[in-house]
């Protein structure tokens, strides 16, 4: 059914330019420059449908990095990103990219509003805006990454922006063919075609991948496929309509988590062989850009998904025993959404000052269906058939089913009022309406080990609703000397509201606080950066989150049935994170040799110190200790070597310690799932050469001195417990442009 939905996407791609060339349109000729950059720029003041003036902002530009993006490395695509935590989790098949920055949480990205070409891509962006898929990084043309201060444009969340800019289509010829063929360590292969070109008004491109491998551990492995498809249609000379469908569909086979004293003695074990992952996407978008007069541009995004994800497998935690027996817990969502965003940008000038005034208005519909069971009978089945059995009175989680409408109106505005030629102070406004919903049920049955006595036998009903609207507000300031000087500042409120984990209850030792409010606060920025031609790249700021009714697990003891200890999710703390962030980038040949140069030999560092604590607990636990996966010092260096058809980079990432819980636990809990996540630092090397205009070769050396290091302990899927990171990997890389 999905190959047929991709088929019909196709053609009717297709379709829209042979229609769209019957329109008779002016030639146009785009002239792009052939300088390569450092590998990461920042976004204009005004970039496309966007204000960026006063705020941090990096773009990652992939064809001027030298990294493995068969495998979507995220330790060498990121590298220049200060700050980032980057989670290691999927056992070298880069399905899901999990990162944070400045002490929030990193966990399938979900702090940050995680959009493709400017539209959603996560689950639920209100609800559950978790990201399960990732554009394949062979298919980007870029990535743009915005910090907090983005909460007014695009979403009040504290992360900032994650943007997947897509590639489209050459504009200089009919057609050009690129195939990448991929092979690696533990049975990993990954082939990749696109085709695009442009043909008069129309530019199209269509990419195909499919990756597919065992990890290094037992019991693991991984089968992918995602395609994508876009026509740009230059329908008149003022407007432009943009048809765009993304297909992804993956299984994964997941090993399980280990405790401490298991990763110490084998971390290459498996504690589970009956975990299976599965995620299914599609998702479209139309999008129509017009051109009104020279002064006022005008932008409309139509978004839909559809998809699912589930989890099955045996869930508890491990010991030297491994329990890996008895039925299986099966977990299933669905996702279906839709949305529109219809932005203004309007120039204009105050006493012969150019000013630029954005507004813009977001509407978002989301639906999640949730349902929670038992898969099979007595020591349960190993194969990938997700499927509910019949329910039956004692399981101890029997049944959950949930649903959870959402719905999102939003008005924005900001405005770059120029002071002075270099003076610029950027206002902005947000008003969001949101409504969430829980409605659904969960089965409480527990007995005893014989299921002679039943404790209970309970089938528990929910109906929670919360709708609210608030205004946030912010003010950015930007003061440009010149191109290696600019000084930046921006604060900004935040929220985010209460998702979806929140909201219900699958499991009788959980309780949810009733009165369970949104989390609220503000981020700032200030920061110097600039870049002296091709030779000198830099950026050095300081920032601080401060984070209202932080939502958390705490311990608590309720009376029913005896007293017993339950987790209990409520908002346990404030926290306050405060940092420093710098990225530096030099040519040292181009700065010896000037015009002279003839290779490049280039030098990047970034390094960022983060303190992020609880603060006005309700809970003596939590205190002034520090903030779970908050590393204090991230660091990343490395080297980049270009000569003619040859470059190649060296890079050392090192990542301090971090907690796993806001106690600040320092002993491992025995089970993998509390206590520090280690320090440690990995070294990776990457090679290109092209032999000529149709082949080039890549390598790559991941982990070149094959440390054992975690950068996660899970407390469910893919655990629980610890996960380890790869050892030393190979890949190599031939690829083919016609």
């Amino acid at each position: 059914m999905r190959i047929l939905i991709l088929i019909i996407a196709f053609f009717t791609c297709a379709s829209l330019c042979a229609t769209a060339q019957q329109f008779s349109v002016l030639d146009s000729v785009k002239v792009k420059s052939a300088r390569q950059s450092f590998g990461i720029i920042r976004l204009n003041d005004v970039d496309g449908m966007g204000i960026y003036a006063g705020k941090k902002s990096e773009v990652i530009v992939l064809k001027d990095i030298t990294a493995n993006t068969a495998t979507n490395n995220a330790r060498q695509v990121y590298a220049k990103i200060a700050g980032l935590n980057i989670l290691e989790s999927d056992g070298g098949a880069g399905l899901q990219l999990s990162i944070g920055g400045r002490g929030l949480d990193p966990n399938r990205t979900s702090n940050f509003n995680t959009r493709q070409n400017g539209y959603d891509i996560s689950a639920d962006a209100l609800g559950y805006p978790e990201s399960y898929y990732t554009p394949p990084t062979e298919a980007v043309e870029r990535i743009e990454i915005v910090r907090g201060a983005s909460s007014l444009q695009y979403g009040t969340q504290f992360g900032g922006i994650l943007n997947f800019k897509m590639n489209t289509g050459t504009d200089t010829e009919k057609a050009q063919i690129i195939s990448r063929l991929t092979g690696g360590s533990w049975g990993f292969l990954n082939s990749s075609t696109s085709v695009g070109g442009t043909d008069k008004n129309v530019n199209y491109y269509a990419f195909y991948q499919h990756k597919q491998g065992d990890g290094w551990r037992p019991d693991s492995h991984f089968n992918d496929n995602t395609a994508y498809v876009s026509a740009i249609i230059k329908a008149t000379k003022k407007l432009t309509v943009t048809a765009q469908y993304t297909f992804m569909a993956y299984l994964e086979k997941q090993p399980g988590g280990l405790n401490d004293d298991v990763f110490n003695r084998n971390p290459d074990t498996a504690t589970k062989t009956r975990n299976w992952f599965k995620v299914n996407w599609d998702l479209g978008a139309v999008l129509f850009d017009y051109a009104i007069n020279s002064h006022l541009k005008f932008n409309s995004r139509f978004f839909g998904l559809m998809a699912d994800r589930s989890a099955l497998g045996v869930i508890n935690t491990v010991n030297d025993n491994f329990p890996d027996g008895g039925p299986r817990q099966y977990r299933t969502d669905n996702y279906i959404n839709f949305g529109n965003e219809s932005r203004l940008i309007y120039t204009y000038n105050i006493k012969n000052n150019p000013s630029v005034l954005l507004a813009g208005i977001r509407y978002y519909n989301g639906y999640t269906k949730r349902q929670i069971g038992t898969a099979d009978y007595g020591s349960g089945g190993a194969k990938s058939d997700f499927a509910f059995r019949p329910v039956t009175k004692y399981d101890s989680l029997t049944y959950s089913k949930y649903r959870f409408p959402s719905h999102n109106i939003a008005l924005f505005a900001e405005n770059i009022f120029h002071i002075t030629s270099k003076l610029s102070i950027i206002p902005g406004i947000r008003f969001e309406n949101i409504y969430t919903e829980a409605n659904g049920f969960y089965d409480s049955v527990t007995s005893d080990q014989s299921h002679d006595t039943v404790y209970t036998d309970l089938r528990i009903n929910e109906h929670r609703i919360k709708n609210r609207s608030f205004v946030i507000g912010g003010i950015g300031l930007s003061y440009t000397q010149n191109n290696a000087t600019q000084f930046y500042g921006n604060i900004s409120q935040n929220y985010r509201a209460i998702n979806f984990n929140d909201m219900s209850i699958t499991n009788a030792a959980y309780l949810v606080d009733p009165n369970l409010k949104d989390e609220k606060g503000y981020s700032a920025d200030l920061g110097m950066r600039g870049h002296i031609s091709d030779i000198l790249n830099y950026d050095i700021s300081i920032f601080t989150i401060h984070y209202n009714n932080r939502i958390g697990i705490i311990d608590t003891v309720i009376h029913a049935y005896g007293s017993s200890a339950k987790l209990y999710t409520t908002n346990v703390s404030a926290s306050r994170n405060i940092g420093f962030e710098s990225f530096a980038e030099v040519d040292i040949w181009k700065l010896i040799k000037g015009s002279e140069a003839k290779m490049k030999l280039s030098i990047f560092s970034n390094l960022s110190f983060t303190d992020a604590r609880y603060v006005n607990s309700k809970n003596s636990s939590v205190e002034n200790k520090e903030v779970e996966l908050v590393p204090r010092v991230i660091f990343k260096t490395g080297v980049t070597l270009q000569k003619g058809k040859f470059s190649a980079t060296y890079q050392y990432s090192y990542t301090a310690k971090q907690f796993s819980d806001g106690t600040d636990a320092v002993a491992s809990s025995g089970n993998g799932l509390y206590g520090i996540v280690p320090s440690y630092y990995v070294m990776d090397l990457t090679a290109d050469y092209k032999l000529n205009r149709l082949f080039m070769i890549s390598g790559s050396i991941n982990n070149l001195t094959s440390n054992s290091y975690f950068t996660r302990r899970a407390d469910s899927y893919p655990g629980p417990g610890i996960i380890p990171a790869d050892p030393r990997s190979f890949y190599i890389t031939l690829q083919l442009k016609l």
